[in-house]
């Protein structure tokens, strides 16, 4: 039986105590208590088994005695860039990115988006921690604020010079999916809004060195898009190595 997963900011052997939303989370919505075990994860690798030692009001006592811990390749990193689309929609994206194994998320502002940006690093963040601790991911992607296309395309092409840069193309000229599984760097996708890449960023971004792939004969939004993208990334990725806790 899985044990129930709570997040600890930095684990060490001997007492964890857990935060006030996690204490919550574990007492009224799990239902556990003194001498149940449960596992902890830090989201930057480290897990470990727990047992609760105690329990008072929000402040919940977990025992460790062995810590393990997996570290992130340091290649094949994959980053879904993606314009932000309307309702909750963006917070699936980043729910079904944490669970496949994204390493970065970006919300993207391009001419067509429709939506002002309103998400935060920190809410961004706690949707990505609850989707990590049903999904068994021991990492947790990293977020920004909101960024310009204009703004992101020249840094992510001058940071990491060595990536392979993919955007969302509909054209008939685009590559086809199968183009991403043969990268052996880092992989940054973007993808426009559903109103469409307007004519002078899709010449920025093929000016710094991104590729069109095409996905489907269908139209997708945002979010499937992102998914189907990260779907192939994360599929073909951690078939050469586990990636999760378990």
């Amino acid at each position: 039986m899985k044990l129930a997963r709570f997040y600890c900011e930095s684990i060490t052997t001997g007492e964890n105590r857990l935060s006030a939303e996690e204490s919550h989370h574990l007492t009224h919505v799990s239902r556990l208590g003194v001498g149940n075990e449960i596992e902890l994860f830090d989201g930057k690798g480290s897990f470990a088994k727990a047992a609760v030692t105690s329990v008072k009001r929000s402040k919940v006592i977990a025992e460790v005695t062995n810590i393990q811990t997996l570290t992130r390749p340091g290649s094949k990193r994959i980053t879904i860039a993606a314009s932000i689309p309307k309702g909750k929609r963006f917070d699936w994206m980043i729910s079904k990115c944490t669970e496949l194994g994204v390493d970065n998320i970006v919300p993207l502002i391009f001419e067509h988006t429709v939506k002002q940006p309103k998400e935060t690093k920190a809410r961004c963040r706690k949707i990505a921690l609850a989707a990590a601790k049903q999904s068994g991911n021991c990492f947790l992607p990293t977020f920004c604020e909101p960024k310009k296309i204009k703004n992101f395309i020249k840094s992510a092409a001058t940071d990491n010079p060595d990536a392979s840069i993919f955007f969302g193309d509909l054209s008939p000229q685009a590559q086809t999916v199968q183009t991403l599984i043969d990268g052996k760097n880092d992989a940054i996708v973007i993808i426009g809004p559903e109103g469409g890449i307007s004519e002078d960023e899709i010449q920025l971004l093929r000016d710094y060195r991104a590729n069109g792939i095409g996905l489907t004969n269908t139209t997708l939004r945002v979010e499937t898009a992102a998914i189907c993208f990260a779907s192939v990334l994360c599929a073909f990725r951690d078939a050469e190595k586990e990636n999760n806790c378990q």
